[in-house]
Protein backbone atom coordinates (compact mmCIF):
# COMPACT_ATOMS: atom_id res chain seq x y z
CA UNK A 1 0.00 0.00 0.00
CA UNK A 2 2.71 2.58 1.13
CA UNK A 3 4.22 2.19 -2.81
CA UNK A 4 0.35 3.20 -3.83
CA UNK A 5 0.45 6.33 -1.57
CA UNK A 6 0.46 9.87 -2.94
CA UNK A 7 -0.88 11.59 -0.28
CA UNK A 8 2.28 11.98 1.58
CA UNK A 9 3.10 14.37 -0.82
CA UNK A 10 2.48 18.45 0.10
CA UNK A 11 -0.58 19.63 -1.50
CA UNK A 12 -1.97 15.80 -2.61
CA UNK A 13 -5.22 14.80 -0.40
CA UNK A 14 -7.21 11.92 -1.04
CA UNK A 15 -9.37 13.18 -3.99
CA UNK A 16 -6.11 14.38 -5.87
CA UNK A 17 -4.88 10.79 -4.62
CA UNK A 18 -8.03 9.21 -6.37
CA UNK A 19 -7.79 10.83 -9.73
CA UNK A 20 -4.23 9.68 -9.79
CA UNK A 21 -5.19 6.08 -9.43
CA UNK A 22 -8.22 6.81 -11.95
CA UNK A 23 -5.38 7.26 -14.39
CA UNK A 24 -3.98 3.78 -14.33
CA UNK A 25 -1.32 5.38 -12.30
CA UNK A 26 -1.23 3.18 -9.19
CA UNK A 27 2.15 3.17 -7.98
CA UNK A 28 4.90 5.64 -7.51
CA UNK A 29 7.12 3.71 -10.67
CA UNK A 30 3.91 4.34 -12.94
CA UNK A 31 3.94 7.80 -11.88
CA UNK A 32 7.84 8.19 -12.76
CA UNK A 33 7.56 5.71 -15.46
CA UNK A 34 3.99 7.97 -17.23
CA UNK A 35 4.96 9.63 -20.56
CA UNK A 36 1.48 11.85 -20.54
CA UNK A 37 0.66 15.14 -18.41
CA UNK A 38 -1.33 14.42 -15.14
CA UNK A 39 -1.82 17.99 -14.14
CA UNK A 40 0.87 20.58 -15.64
CA UNK A 41 4.32 19.86 -16.64
CA UNK A 42 5.22 21.77 -13.41
CA UNK A 43 3.41 20.03 -10.50
CA UNK A 44 4.37 16.51 -12.27
CA UNK A 45 7.84 17.35 -12.44
CA UNK A 46 7.67 18.29 -8.69
CA UNK A 47 5.31 14.89 -7.85
CA UNK A 48 8.31 13.11 -9.31
CA UNK A 49 11.16 15.02 -7.53
CA UNK A 50 8.81 13.92 -3.92
CA UNK A 51 8.46 10.18 -5.66
CA UNK A 52 12.34 10.22 -6.04
CA UNK A 53 12.95 10.82 -2.87
CA UNK A 54 10.52 8.45 -1.51
CA UNK A 55 11.90 5.80 -2.77
CA UNK A 56 15.49 6.56 -1.30
CA UNK A 57 13.74 6.63 2.19
CA UNK A 58 11.65 3.96 1.46
CA UNK A 59 12.91 2.06 4.47
CA UNK A 60 13.02 5.55 6.70
CA UNK A 61 9.91 4.89 8.52
CA UNK A 62 10.24 8.69 10.18
CA UNK A 63 10.44 10.09 6.53
CA UNK A 64 6.55 8.65 6.16
CA UNK A 65 5.74 9.19 9.86
CA UNK A 66 6.44 12.76 9.45
CA UNK A 67 4.02 12.98 6.02
CA UNK A 68 1.49 11.04 7.40
CA UNK A 69 -1.26 11.24 9.22
CA UNK A 70 -2.23 9.27 12.07
CA UNK A 71 -6.03 8.54 10.06
CA UNK A 72 -3.53 7.58 7.09
CA UNK A 73 -0.33 6.28 8.89
CA UNK A 74 -1.73 2.37 8.72
CA UNK A 75 -0.55 2.38 5.26
CA UNK A 76 3.01 1.87 6.05
CA UNK A 77 2.00 -1.63 8.15
CA UNK A 78 2.69 -3.94 5.22
CA UNK A 79 6.12 -2.35 4.55
CA UNK A 80 7.39 -2.04 8.30
CA UNK A 81 5.40 -5.43 9.48
CA UNK A 82 8.84 -7.23 9.98
CA UNK A 83 9.74 -4.09 12.05
CA UNK A 84 6.44 -3.92 14.27
CA UNK A 85 5.70 -4.36 17.84
CA UNK A 86 2.58 -5.09 19.89
CA UNK A 87 2.07 -3.36 23.41
CA UNK A 88 -0.21 -3.59 25.77
CA UNK A 89 0.74 -3.12 29.60
CA UNK A 90 -0.89 -3.96 33.12
CA UNK A 91 -1.76 -1.53 35.40
CA UNK A 92 -2.52 -1.44 38.90
CA UNK A 93 -5.64 -0.21 38.48
CA UNK A 94 -5.84 3.32 41.16
CA UNK A 95 -6.30 0.06 43.47
CA UNK A 96 -5.74 1.68 46.77
CA UNK A 97 -4.88 4.92 45.39
CA UNK A 98 -1.72 3.57 43.43
CA UNK A 99 -1.86 3.35 39.68
CA UNK A 100 0.96 2.03 38.76
CA UNK A 101 2.36 -0.34 35.55
CA UNK A 102 2.29 -3.98 36.73
CA UNK A 103 3.52 -5.68 33.45
CA UNK A 104 4.54 -4.81 29.73
CA UNK A 105 3.74 -7.08 26.99
CA UNK A 106 5.43 -6.92 23.66
CA UNK A 107 4.99 -9.32 20.68
CA UNK A 108 6.77 -9.21 17.55
CA UNK A 109 5.12 -11.42 15.58
CA UNK A 110 7.55 -14.38 16.75
CA UNK A 111 8.04 -14.27 20.03
CA UNK A 112 6.09 -12.63 23.50
CA UNK A 113 8.14 -10.90 26.03
CA UNK A 114 7.02 -9.70 28.98
CA UNK A 115 8.68 -6.94 31.76
CA UNK A 116 7.27 -7.40 35.44
CA UNK A 117 7.34 -4.08 37.85
CA UNK A 118 9.99 -5.19 40.49
CA UNK A 119 11.50 -7.84 38.06
CA UNK A 120 12.82 -6.69 34.68
CA UNK A 121 10.64 -3.78 34.01
CA UNK A 122 14.26 -1.85 33.37
CA UNK A 123 14.92 -3.96 30.43
CA UNK A 124 11.97 -2.70 28.69
CA UNK A 125 13.39 0.60 27.68
CA UNK A 126 16.01 -0.97 25.58
CA UNK A 127 13.60 -3.59 24.29
CA UNK A 128 11.19 -1.17 22.70
CA UNK A 129 14.38 0.50 21.02
CA UNK A 130 14.73 -2.05 18.36
CA UNK A 131 11.30 -1.42 16.85
CA UNK A 132 10.39 1.30 13.72
CA UNK A 133 6.13 0.69 14.17
CA UNK A 134 4.30 0.14 17.41
CA UNK A 135 0.59 -1.46 17.48
CA UNK A 136 -1.79 -0.72 20.48
CA UNK A 137 -5.37 -0.99 21.18
CA UNK A 138 -6.35 2.14 23.08
CA UNK A 139 -2.56 2.97 23.40
CA UNK A 140 -3.17 6.52 22.32
CA UNK A 141 -4.83 7.20 25.77
CA UNK A 142 -3.93 4.41 28.03
CA UNK A 143 -0.73 2.57 27.70
CA UNK A 144 1.68 5.29 26.03
CA UNK A 145 0.84 8.05 28.82
CA UNK A 146 1.68 5.86 31.81
CA UNK A 147 4.89 4.50 29.85
CA UNK A 148 6.19 7.90 28.84
CA UNK A 149 5.49 8.80 32.67
CA UNK A 150 7.21 5.67 33.80
CA UNK A 151 10.55 5.94 31.80
CA UNK A 152 10.56 10.15 31.83
CA UNK A 153 13.09 9.85 28.97
CA UNK A 154 12.00 6.75 26.97
CA UNK A 155 12.48 6.47 22.66
CA UNK A 156 9.55 4.88 21.91
CA UNK A 157 9.42 3.57 18.26
CA UNK A 158 8.75 7.06 15.86
CA UNK A 159 5.09 5.32 13.81
CA UNK A 160 2.02 3.97 16.13
CA UNK A 161 -1.34 2.48 15.32
CA UNK A 162 -4.03 2.90 17.50
CA UNK A 163 -6.36 -0.41 16.58
CA UNK A 164 -8.82 1.32 18.81
CA UNK A 165 -9.27 3.84 16.11
CA UNK A 166 -8.74 2.09 12.82
CA UNK A 167 -11.05 -0.75 14.19
CA UNK A 168 -14.17 1.84 14.60
CA UNK A 169 -13.21 3.25 11.54
CA UNK A 170 -14.21 -0.12 9.79
CA UNK A 171 -17.52 -0.11 11.75
CA UNK A 172 -15.73 -2.59 15.27
CA UNK A 173 -16.61 -0.56 18.29
CA UNK A 174 -16.35 -1.73 22.11
CA UNK A 175 -13.25 -3.31 24.08
CA UNK A 176 -10.87 -5.16 22.77
CA UNK A 177 -12.27 -8.37 23.86
CA UNK A 178 -15.70 -7.78 22.34
CA UNK A 179 -14.09 -7.05 18.90
CA UNK A 180 -12.24 -10.38 19.18
CA UNK A 181 -15.10 -12.24 19.66
CA UNK A 182 -16.93 -10.61 16.95
CA UNK A 183 -13.99 -11.77 14.48
CA UNK A 184 -13.60 -15.17 15.94
CA UNK A 185 -10.49 -14.88 18.13
CA UNK A 186 -10.39 -16.98 20.79
CA UNK A 187 -8.77 -17.04 24.02
CA UNK A 188 -8.05 -19.95 26.00
CA UNK A 189 -10.65 -21.39 28.58
CA UNK A 190 -8.49 -20.24 31.73
CA UNK A 191 -8.47 -16.29 30.79
CA UNK A 192 -11.48 -16.00 28.35
CA UNK A 193 -13.70 -14.44 30.85
CA UNK A 194 -10.90 -12.27 32.72
CA UNK A 195 -11.41 -8.37 32.23
CA UNK A 196 -9.39 -5.84 33.72
CA UNK A 197 -10.70 -5.70 37.00
CA UNK A 198 -8.96 -9.40 37.15
CA UNK A 199 -5.85 -8.50 35.60
CA UNK A 200 -5.61 -6.17 39.07
CA UNK A 201 -6.59 -8.47 41.77
CA UNK A 202 -4.53 -11.48 40.20
CA UNK A 203 -1.21 -8.61 40.98
CA UNK A 204 -2.48 -7.77 44.31
CA UNK A 205 -2.47 -11.91 44.86
CA UNK A 206 0.96 -11.94 43.22
CA UNK A 207 1.87 -9.09 45.75
CA UNK A 208 0.69 -11.65 48.65
CA UNK A 209 2.66 -14.56 47.40
CA UNK A 210 0.77 -16.54 45.14
CA UNK A 211 3.62 -17.00 41.78
CA UNK A 212 0.37 -18.80 40.14
CA UNK A 213 -1.26 -15.68 40.30
CA UNK A 214 1.92 -13.84 38.20
CA UNK A 215 1.56 -16.54 35.85
CA UNK A 216 -2.06 -16.46 34.93
CA UNK A 217 -1.57 -12.72 34.66
CA UNK A 218 0.98 -13.29 32.52
CA UNK A 219 -0.89 -15.32 30.34
CA UNK A 220 -3.69 -12.96 30.51
CA UNK A 221 -1.18 -10.50 29.08
CA UNK A 222 0.26 -12.37 26.26
CA UNK A 223 -2.99 -12.69 24.87
CA UNK A 224 -3.89 -8.93 24.71
CA UNK A 225 -0.73 -8.52 22.53
CA UNK A 226 -0.28 -11.78 20.42
CA UNK A 227 -4.40 -10.96 19.34
CA UNK A 228 -3.52 -7.59 18.11
CA UNK A 229 -1.59 -9.11 15.00
CA UNK A 230 -4.44 -10.92 13.61
CA UNK A 231 -6.68 -7.79 14.49
CA UNK A 232 -3.93 -4.99 12.49
CA UNK A 233 -3.93 -8.10 9.59
CA UNK A 234 -7.34 -7.39 9.48
CA UNK A 235 -7.51 -3.95 9.54
CA UNK A 236 -4.79 -3.51 6.74
CA UNK A 237 -6.33 -5.79 4.18
CA UNK A 238 -10.16 -4.05 5.19
CA UNK A 239 -8.82 -0.55 4.48
CA UNK A 240 -6.80 -1.66 1.62
CA UNK A 241 -9.94 -2.95 0.29
CA UNK A 242 -11.96 0.35 1.04
CA UNK A 243 -9.37 2.77 -0.13
CA UNK A 244 -8.68 1.14 -2.91
CA UNK A 245 -12.33 0.37 -4.04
Amino acid sequence: MLERTFIHIPGIGSKTEKIIWSKGIETWDHFLRYHGTVFSSSRDAYIRHQLSESKKRRHDIRFFRQRLSSEHIWRVFGSFRSKAVYLDIETTGGYQGINDITVIGLYDGNEYYSFVNGKNMEDFQSAISSYDLMITFNGSTFDLPFIRKWFRHIELPPAHIDLRFLLRKIGYKGGLKKIERELGINRESEICEMNGYDAVMLWKAYEWGDMEALNRLLKYNRADVVNLEPLMAFCYERMMRITLA
